[in-house]
């Protein structure tokens, strides 16, 4: 399958079987997230897999999204390690971490695992249940696992702008 065709393919799932994610297919999608471009090459992003039902319980404490996925990561970045922009100090971590994120989907997806970003939960919350220190923030709630037979991609799942919508050029006059 070409990448574009894996990109069009991928769709969140929000319908997870009961079956574990392997230890060897977590690693390479793990892998996909560390070779995943960041800001300054800092690599910024700090991953805390959570796969025991403990921690799937505090999960549902954060989010009102409940999937029943057999894995979740909670995708952070160190604040005291990002790299931040020099003409107005923005702070590239979100970024950073939206990268690994969208690296590991895919790789996932590729895999047969499905994922939904979920980006919906209390901040509060998850740096209570998960003892986060203050310079760790998190960014997505990546909910993984094998979808379940009946999981299909939303209706909203094809609607796109025409390309035209979302791309300029830009003139340059002689």
């Amino acid at each position: 399958m070409s990448f574009l065709e894996l990109a069009k393919d991928r769709y969140s799932v929000r319908k997870f079987s009961d079956k574990k994610v392997e230890q060897e297919t977590l690693d390479l999608i793990l892998e996909a997230g560390r070779v995943a471009p960041t800001a300054h090459n800092n690599q910024s992003q700090r991953i805390l897999v959570l796969r025991e039902a403990e921690e799937m319980a505090k999960l549902e404490e954060c989010s009102p999204f409940r999937f029943h996925p057999t894995l979740a990561l909670l995708v952070c970045y160190d604040k005291n390690v990002s790299w931040k922009r020099e003409f107005d100090n923005a702070d590239m971590g979100e970024v950073d971490a939206s990268i690994v994120a969208t690296h590991m989907m895919l790789e996932g997806h590729q895999l047969g695992i499905g994922s939904t970003w979920v980006a919906h939960f209390d901040p509060k919350a998850v740096r209570e249940h998960f003892n986060l220190p203050p310079h760790i923030v998190p960014v997505s709630i990546l909910m993984m696992g094998y979808p379940r037979e009946d999981a299909k991609p939303s209706r909203l799942h094809a609607d796109r702008l025409e390309i035209e919508k979302t791309v300029f050029y830009q003139k340059i006059e002689g």
